[in-house]
């Protein structure tokens, strides 16, 4: 019976003995886990850009819309849409048989006033002459005068109808106000047009400026001369320009103000939407390479080094808050300071509290590598 019941002791002992040793194993285990090497950099601020991206719409500063003057029905098209023209090019012609005919009309009325005035000129002369001799009276001399200046301002007359109607023939040959591109061709040969349908569109397309409407709580800060970027759909500038113009009003539909700035990439279009970047100006932030930030749950942190006693360093896992990148780095708006040493290599096999052997900076495409 007393040894049934001194088994039961010792066995107690015995677990109590085995959840000791479990529970020193750990630090045993930690004690053992070698420092890995890797490569950090010091963390100095640089100027970043304090910027703001708006949708703007890209207009030309010279765009027609090209309507005929006169009334009629297209018998040619001359150009194609997308063809560059230069300035008075032909583009088409209607028809202009019934203002020719109007033309001819009037020139041979000219031609008819013309005989008149000279006949009648010839008779004032003459009637001066034997008036000077005394052979004719001086209402005779006064008749043959107003005859030949009634003639004349007839004449005169007809001849500026007929410039006119010359001028408006010419109206029935479209040509190009400028040079450009030709946009959309919605008429054929043949449509019946009027000075309301519209033929085609010509734009300058090496003349462009963005419309960018800035929101109204930066009124005080939009100015001639800010510095923007316009960007391509995946966020890289395609062009630097600057603001040249800023409205005195605010849009009352979009409460914004319109500001604009030229624009010359020939890779930017007329009516193109594009995504415009105005500099405010630049303020010093720390700056990361992207390859040292990772992510948890949404939220961005890198792995600083830590002094941990003589001559040993552990990584830190510090959250930080970006802000833009610049370049291949991120500016840090939060969470570092100047002299922080931030890891860049072997990002990815690190935890908080991991033993590290901090090694010299690693030139950036070899940090590159090593992170990746």
């Amino acid at each position: 019976m007393k040894t049934g019941a001194v088994l039961p002791v010792l066995s107690v002992s015995a677990l109590l003995v085995a959840a000791g040793c479990g529970k020193s194993q750990p630090k045993a285990s930690a004690a053992l886990i070698p420092a890995m090497p890797v490569h950090t950099i010091t963390i100095q601020a640089q100027p970043i850009a304090q910027s703001d991206e708006y949708v703007s719409t890209i207009r030309s500063r010279r765009s027609a819309t090209i309507n005929p003057q006169v009334s009629g029905n297209i018998t040619r098209i001359l150009v194609q849409s997308g063809e560059h023209v230069r300035a008075g090019q032909p583009l088409m012609e209607i028809d202009p048989t019934r203002q020719e005919a109007t033309v001819a009309s009037q020139a041979a009325t000219a031609q008819q006033k013309l005989a008149l005035y000279s006949y009648d000129k010839t008779e004032y002369n003459r009637e001066r002459r034997l008036f000077a001799d005394g052979i004719v009276s001086k209402d005779a001399l006064d008749q043959a005068q107003q005859a030949y200046a009634n003639s004349k301002a007839d004449y005169e007359s007809s001849v500026a109808t007929l410039r006119t109607q010359q001028q408006e023939l010419g109206y029935y040959h479209v040509a190009a106000p400028f040079s450009g591109i030709i946009g959309d061709i919605p008429v054929h040969v043949g449509d019946y047009v009027t000075p309301t349908t519209m033929l085609t569109t010509d734009d300058a397309n090496g003349d462009l400026e963005a419309y960018i409407y800035v929101p109204t709580e930066h009124a005080s800060e939009v100015r001639s001369g800010l510095p923007v970027q316009i960007l391509d759909s995946a966020g890289n500038p395609i062009e630097t320009t600057a603001i040249d113009f800023v409205s005195p009003q605010v849009d009352d539909a979009l409460q914004g103000i319109l500001v604009k700035a030229p624009v010359h990439s020939s890779q930017i279009r007329n009516l193109q939407l594009v995504e415009a970047r105005v500099i405010w100006g630049t303020a010093p932030h720390p700056v990361v390479p992207v390859l040292a930030v990772s992510r948890l749950g949404g939220q961005a942190f890198v792995f600083t080094v830590r002094n941990a006693g003589p001559r040993k360093y552990v990584a830190h896992q510090q959250a930080i808050t970006l802000g833009a990148t610049v370049g291949n780095d991120y500016a840090v708006l939060n969470g570092l300071t100047n002299g922080d040493e931030v890891i860049v290599s072997g990002t990815q096999l690190l935890v908080d509290g991991a033993p590290v052997i901090p090694l010299p900076s690693a030139p950036p495409d070899a940090a590159g590598r090593a992170a990746s």
